[in-house]
């Protein structure tokens, strides 16, 4: 199966729509890399001293990171897609080879394997 182009551009647009969104988002709580595209560190926010300053500081802290986490791997995925697309291996199957459904590139743009595998 080859994708066509009108296809394409509309798969790249929601990626591209979903990498800045993702971005925007990370931005809110972390600082990117400059080692990695998509690579984010968590930001430690110092509010005091005080043992409860301390504590809302590390909760704050692990509740960044979790979350950081989660979204810098969607943003890596989508990263992934973009460069699929760019060497032309998009829309096939990391593991078999096989395409994966234009159906399942729709709901999940950043789709590596098809449903089988």
């Amino acid at each position: 199966m080859t994708i066509n182009k009108e296809t394409l551009d509309e798969l790249k647009s929601a990626l591209l729509k979903e990498k800045e969104e993702l971005e925007k988002n990370l931005g809110r709580i972390a600082k990117p890399i400059d080692k990695k595209e998509g690579d984010y560190e968590t930001s430690f926010e110092t509010l005091g001293t005080d043992k409860d300053d301390n504590a809302t500081e590390v909760d704050q802290y692990s509740q960044n990171l979790s979350v950081e986490t989660s979204l810098e791997k969607q943003l890596q995925e989508i990263i992934g897609a973009l460069s699929r697309m760019e060497k032309g291996t998009y829309g096939k199957c990391e593991n078999c080879g096989k395409d994966i459904p234009l159906e399942r590139l729709k709901a999940n743009p950043s789709a590596r394997v098809c449903l089988d595998c």
